[in-house]
């Protein structure tokens, strides 16, 4: 089975994408090229541009092999240079499953930017000041797992019809003599109007939490580039196995949350709104097949998975820390005790 392989135009050996340069660099030789100088010396390998739609799926399809772990089904997009050894959901070996079609060829994507190095000191600095973790959590073999993987997101521009239809009430109160008066004003608000809701991201794969994926956000579309090859070389890949029609209820929500926080912030100088019409109709759909870079570590503890994912392009981090029964109630012991001490010496002080 063929594979795409990135080879140091000077001394051959592998290139690997570095994130802190966005370039793909030789260990050997120490020499470094631009994806663009890359794409043009690998003509007869790089896929990223065909000329026509059928060349286009029989090159992806003979240059990308499918792997698929054992234990959790997870499925995992590499060449023939990118052996997995563990999945990085569950950390079992994989084993090749077959080629990826045409079809799961993305649009774009977001290079590397965080390093692993920047990654596991990131990390490193969250969890520093949890004292109640499981002691292996922070240790040198559980941060190894730390994995950069490209996951699979569909995003979509929605075009939005808004109707939108509320009471106004403005409130004015004094006091004259003995009574006090209060006027009440009623206006009726009405919104019509076309919105463009951009770039709303769904990931596409089942074995990464949405809500993990979406506390990440936001990635900077600025640096989105056409999709190549040589940009997974040295880091894994997963295909989406959630196609559009899954993930348009997820975009639909965030859509509608959009546009109705963005219609509010133009109703200004009532007491209070009473919406009577809320109605946020998504009239046509814009989609891309995008891979974004995620630093993604999961964690096995009394049977339950924790998942850790750092965006790789801006550093922000999510996920939820284990907590050890065992060392909390050993720092709670041990802060009773102090307490207890401290209340019997002062106590005795005291007579």
């Amino acid at each position: 089975m063929e594979s795409v392989e990135y080879k140091c135009p000077n001394c051959s050996a592998d290139l690997k994408f570095n994130p802190a340069t966005q370039k793909l660099d030789c260990e050997y030789c120490l020499s470094s090229f631009t994806v663009d100088e890359i794409k043009n010396i690998c003509a007869n390998t790089e896929n990223s541009i065909p000329e026509e739609a059928v060349q286009m799926k029989e090159e992806f399809e003979n240059h990308t092999q499918l792997y698929r772990c054992k234990s959790c089904g997870a499925e995992i997009m590499a060449d023939d240079q990118q052996t997995a050894t563990f999945c990085y959901y569950c950390h079992n070996p994989v084993i090749l499953a077959g080629k990826m079609g045409g079809e799961f060829k993305p649009d774009k994507i977001i290079g590397f930017k965080l390093t692993k190095e920047n990654a596991i000191s990131s990390f490193q600095k969250w969890i520093g000041k949890r004292w109640f973790v499981p002691k292996d959590f922070k240790s040198q073999q559980q941060l190894e797992k730390l994995t950069g993987l490209y996951v699979p997101f569909w995003v979509a521009d929605c075009s939005v019809n808004v109707d939108y239809r509320a009471i106004g009430k403005q409130l004015r109160s004094w006091t004259s003599g003995n009574y006090r008066y209060v006027e009440t004003k009623e206006y009726r608000i009405v919104r019509n109007c076309s919105l463009l809701t951009k770039g709303i991201p769904a990931d596409g794969e089942t074995k990464i939490d949405d809500l993990l994926m979406e506390a990440i956000e936001p990635y900077d579309y600025k640096e989105l580039k056409d999709f190549s090859m040589s940009y997974l070389s040295g880091f894994y890949a997963d295909k989406y196995d959630v196609d559009k029609a899954q993930v348009f209820p997820r975009i639909r929500v965030r859509s509608d949350q959009a546009c109705k926080n963005f219609v509010k912030s133009t109703i200004t100088g009532y007491t209070s709104v009473s919406p009577s019409v809320e109605q946020f109709n998504i009239m046509n759909t814009n989609w891309s097949y995008m891979m974004l870079p995620v630093w993604f570590m999961t964690y096995k503890y009394n049977d339950k998975m924790y998942e850790f994912a750092i965006n790789g392009q801006t550093g922000k981090l999510a996920g939820t820390p284990p907590l050890s029964k065992s060392r909390l109630a050993a720092v709670c012991g041990a802060v009773g005790a102090a307490v207890a001490a401290v209340i019997i010496l002062f106590g005795g002080a005291l007579f």
